[in-house]
């Protein structure tokens, strides 16, 4: 459970770090700079300690370049705003592919309801669409505030709630399966 809080934490650290600088100089170039920096760097880092990067990670990259590069040509830190909500979308579309939870639960799991999984994770997909749409929609009024309110507590929390659902459902229908097959 930890990694998958570090893995957000990392995917969207460039976002938080733009978001960090804007609140503090009010600088849309500053905070876009420091974003591109900051990803750019991080990519350095893994690269430097060994680590293989997958897909995801050069992806991000390539997003925070792209739209930061384009919110320093128009000054509307609207682009960057979006990257979060394109990242929902890329997401959304991996989850989509049959059982690809499985492998991120626990063996009892994967191993006694396979088939709740499987529609969880097509559940994990509808909530990253839909996040990535709300995201789209909050970046569109350009509104720091609003952006940083739903990145944070709407998206992030809307993310440890189905995660804490899914972890007890699970847990409870594993249970019951459980005695079930004693009985």
């Amino acid at each position: 459970m930890k990694d998958v809080f570090v893995r957000l934490a990392t995917d969207f650290l460039s976002a938080l770090i733009f978001l960090a600088v804007y609140l503090v100089t009010d600088s849309v170039v500053l905070a876009t700079s420091v974003a591109i920096a900051t990803a750019i760097a991080q990519v350095i880092h893994a690269r430097l300690k060994g680590r293989s990067l997958p897909f995801m990670t050069y992806a991000s990259l390539g997003l925070v370049v792209v739209l930061g590069a384009a919110t320093l040509l128009t000054h509307d830190p609207r682009f960057i705003f979006a990257k979060p909500a394109i990242a929902h979308f890329a997401v959304a579309v991996f989850m989509l592919r049959r059982g690809w939870m499985l492998r991120y639960v626990p063996p009892i799991v994967a191993e006694t309801i396979p088939e709740y999984v499987t529609v969880a994770g097509y559940a994990w997909s509808a909530l990253m669409l839909a996040l990535g749409i709300g995201t789209i929609a909050v970046a569109a009024t350009g509104d720091l505030k609003l952006w940083a309110l739903y990145i944070t507590v709407v998206a992030g929390g809307t993310k440890i709630a189905a995660f804490a659902i899914q972890l007890i459902a699970f847990r409870l229908i594993v249970a019951s399966r459980i005695r079930a097959a004693r009985a």
